[in-house]
């Protein structure tokens, strides 16, 4: 009953001190200058994990005042270039170790599933292992397809799908990252493959904007649903 108490008092407590402090915007400058604190603050907390909120004041105060300002405009330059180069060394640094972190995870995946004796490891690291057998030949590289496919990273987050879009898709088998290039010329038309592809082999260390990380290992089921040879080359005769 004790602990009930305390907690609805000290619950009221903070409703009334609010209150307070709500009631000290009475006026219609007050309740704009707050709103601004409260926006410019929310973004300035997205870069800046501590803020000197005595000395923001006062940096802010003498604007305001015109006052003369403690640092020069070139003193202030050289402060915001140090912060800039910290902030890029940070990041620099997290993307290293997201990156090993990524290689490190992946090289346990393809270690794991190349035990299954279903999978092939190719030279190059590429893991293919055969869902469904197709027919015919198999594409060449300068070979333009039409494909089914659902990319994946390790632990499953789904990155693109043409079977979510409804849709197959065609493109030259050699504009597209190394690991498919290889993967697909080991497939016959009308075939299905699951392909675990290295980073070194998709989109490296420097990945595929926010969808694929650095030295992210992917893993591809696709569906070779055509094959068009030297796609290109026969427009270019049929335009002729």
């Amino acid at each position: 009953m004790k602990k009930t108490f305390l907690a609805v008092a000290m619950a009221s407590l903070v409703a009334v001190t609010s209150a307070v402090q709500a009631d000290t915007l009475d006026t219609e400058d007050k309740k704009l200058s707050y709103s601004l604190g409260l926006i410019l603050g929310d973004k300035l907390k997205q870069d800046i994990d501590t803020l000197d909120i005595e000395s923001f004041r006062q940096g802010v105060e003498a604007i305001y005042k015109g006052e003369e300002p403690l640092l020069d405009q070139e003193q202030v330059g050289q402060v915001m270039q140090a912060f800039q180069m910290k902030k890029m060394e940070e990041q620099r640094q997290q993307f290293a170790l997201i990156a090993q972190e990524n290689l490190d995870k992946g090289a346990a995946y393809q270690a794991d599933n190349g035990k299954n004796k279903a999978v092939t490891t190719t030279e190059s690291g590429l893991q293919y292992e055969e869902l469904t057998a197709g027919e015919g030949a198999n594409p060449a590289a300068t070979d333009t397809v039409k494909v089914h496919y659902k990319g994946q990273l390790i632990d499953g987050t789904e990155f693109d799908s043409s079977y979510s879009r409804g849709e197959p898709v065609s493109f030259p088998l050699n504009g597209v990252i190394p690991g498919w290039t290889e993967g697909l010329q080991l497939m016959k038309q009308g075939g299905k493959a699951r392909l675990v592809i290295p980073a070194d082999l998709a989109y490296g260390p420097g990945g595929m904007g926010n969808a694929i990380g650095p030295n992210e290992t992917l893993v591809f089921e696709v569906e070779l649903l055509e094959i068009n040879p030297q796609a290109e080359a026969q427009a270019e005769a049929a335009a002729k």
